[in-house]
């Protein structure tokens, strides 16, 4: 752990800073602002390229020099070269424009630098630089680690597909199913969510100081000014939210940040099963030579990556739920409320992140204990009480239901041998009494 580390005050960049690393490139200061200079300088190319007349003579062979030299080589250096800037203008959006000119001057394209943030607002870079960085944060980080967790949770379901285990309804014992089955449930889930994560759109707000392109049109009334907001913001790979007021009504994102909420809310649940299979001896948990589970009692092998997942993602969706209420709503057309939070979109997405790890390190610690399982199914006889009834229904039996609830609902033990002797109570034929004999708890687990 670093010193930095050490002095942070959110976990995210102290205690858990070796698992949210990979996302410092797409949240951090230094990140937000190569991600305003890429587009400031896309920008500046789309307008050669249109081209406008002042920038005609501009040299497609320039453009690489131009991107290499302002965001694609970008260093710390050049980041507290624009954070000084910002020291003196007090505009952080400003102090990428002129950190800008000063490479242009550098580069020998003075000349043309006065059409660096041509008509734009500030929103213009930060709601596209936003949904950008988001949107390959997603793609590189979010998702892979997701889908991480989902051929985890795949590899186990199918493992153990045919391991016959007691349910629990309102925490009774209930009608069996089987352990892979119920690692299904949650992978299924997780991937319907995902479909529906994937239909959402990253959108971004280009259209000038209050969303009309009055800039642009006055100084070039001929020009489409819509078709080239629309492709510009296609050639980034983000769609382009139109009309809008000076900002991004960020609907879309508000859907992006309910959307992870609802696959964290997920796997608290799942969190939360396998933590009670734990206490129920279900499962067992490897042991790492060297660790501690408890600091008083030695024994102890306690639960903790499932523990930490659920308090992650916990976090992490009271921050999504903030953002996706908030952002959406701006005073007529805009106020600076959704700034300062915009800020805070890594936050969450962080937690998620080591959410989704203290998840898999869990998932892969747990070991089987077949056994317990079938102790416990073999402890609950009675639970093959609604497959005999539902067959003496079936075969017109006078009052099945009542006659096993009387026969269950004691106080004495159900057992093989109780329910055997209660088949032959019955008034069917011995064809009958061998189907139902037939049914135990290890195989009345359905389909």
């Amino acid at each position: 752990m670093t010193s930095f580390a050490l002095r942070a005050i959110s976990p995210i960049d102290g205690r858990y800073s070796i698992q949210t690393e990979t996302l410092s490139k797409y949240f951090s200061e230094g990140a937000l602002i190569q991600y305003r200079l890429r587009i400031e300088t896309e920008y500046l190319i789309a307008l050669c390229e249109l081209p406008l007349p002042q920038l005609a003579d501009v040299s497609p062979t320039q453009f690489e020099a131009l991107r290499s030299a302002i965001y694609k080589q970008f260093s710390d250096d050049d980041a507290m070269k624009v954070k000084e800037i910002e020291r003196t203008t007090n505009h952080d959006v400003k102090a990428v424009e002129y950190f800008i000119k000063q490479k242009m001057d550098q580069i020998g394209l003075a000349g043309i630098k006065e059409f660096v943030h041509f008509g734009l607002t500030s929103q213009d870079i930060n709601n596209t630089a936003t949904p950008l960085l988001i949107k390959e944060a997603h793609e590189a980080v979010v998702l892979p680690t997701i889908l991480s967790v989902l051929a985890k949770l795949d590899d186990m379901a199918n493992q153990w597909d045919n391991v016959p285990m007691l349910a629990r309804t309102h925490g009774q014992p209930a009608s069996p199913t089987r352990l892979g089955k119920e690692i299904r449930v949650f992978s299924e889930r997780i991937r319907q969510q995902l479909a529906l994560l994937s239909n959402v759109p990253y959108a971004a707000k280009f259209g000038g100081a209050t969303g009309n392109f009055n800039a642009h049109h006055v100084a070039y009334p001929g020009v489409d000014w819509n078709a080239f907001g629309d492709k510009f913001v296609a050639s980034l790979g983000l769609h382009r939210s139109n009309p809008t007021t000076q900002i991004e009504h960020y609907d879309h994102l508000a859907a992006y940040f309910d959307g992870l909420r609802r696959i964290n809310t997920i796997l608290i649940d799942l969190s939360r099963d396998f933590w009670s299979y734990i206490s129920m001896n279900y499962f067992r948990q490897q042991i790492k030579a060297g660790e501690v589970g408890s600091s008083a009692m030695p024994h102890k092998v306690n639960p903790i990556d499932f523990e930490n997942a659920e308090g992650n993602f916990g976090i992490a969706n009271a921050v999504f739920d903030h953002l996706s209420n908030k952002l959406p709503i701006s005073r007529l057309q805009r106020d600076l409320t959704d700034s300062t939070v915009l800020r805070n979109v890594g936050v969450p997405i962080a937690h998620s992140l080591i959410g989704f790890k203290s998840l898999l390190k869990g998932l892969g610690k747990v070991l089987l204990n077949e056994s317990a399982i079938n102790a416990d199914l073999e402890s609950n006889w009675a639970v093959v009480a609604e497959a005999i009834q539902t067959i003496l229904r079936r075969e017109a039996y006078p009052e099945p239901y009542e006659a096993l609830k009387g026969l269950t609902r004691t106080n004495e033990a159900i057992n093989a041998s109780t329910i055997s002797s209660f088949i032959e109570t019955l008034d069917v034929s011995a064809e009958i009494k061998r189907e139902l004999k037939a049914i135990t708890p290890f195989n009345y687990t359905g389909i």
